[in-house]
């Protein structure tokens, strides 16, 4: 089967070939009819497959939000346990437990600054976070242009887009 993009050029080819001739538009329009079935059959063709791969990334995109709530569940499953042992042995006085497997051993944690109170922290002791950079505001260079103010270093420009529906 020949290529989109073969078609297209055939088509193209073909469209300004007839454009030169001395032709009435009817046989033009009829000639162009017929030649534009191979295109608009591969054409259809390719959305369908486009339109397989978006749904098949959907489905992947829910798959991966389905198993990050799954391990996070996990983690926090894991985490209360840990909790629940690290009380009980504690709470029994118990500093460690061998088996075959691994060693349970409560340790202590390195010393952590608690900030009960921020305000009364000293300036010193505070950090101060870099101002962001300025960046364009694009709306307001939109609206600018679109009123017909000129914008050095910007323009409009106007792509386009396929739209499957």
């Amino acid at each position: 089967m020949t290529a989109l993009y073969v078609l297209a050029q055939e088509y193209r080819d073909a469209a300004e070939k007839l454009a030169d001739l001395d032709l009435d538009p009817q046989t033009i329009a009829d000639t162009l009819e017929g030649m534009a079935g191979d295109l608009e059959v591969k054409a259809t063709n390719t959305a369908m497959v486009v339109r397989n791969m978006q749904a098949l990334a959907l489905q992947i995109k829910e798959a991966e939000a389905a198993m990050a709530a799954r391990r996070k569940a996990l983690e926090a499953r894991a985490e209360r346990l840990t909790q629940y042992l690290l009380v009980n042995m504690q709470h029994a006085g118990i500093q460690k437990i061998e088996s075959p497997y691994f060693t349970l051993s409560v340790k202590s944690n390195p010393a952590a600054v608690v900030i009960n109170e921020p305000g009364l922290i000293p300036a010193e002791f505070m950090r101060q976070p870099e101002p962001p950079p300025p960046a364009p505001d694009k709306t307001a260079i939109k609206e600018a242009l679109k009123a017909g103010r000129e914008v050095p270093g910007a323009y409009l420009a106007q792509g386009q887009r396929l739209e499957i529906k």
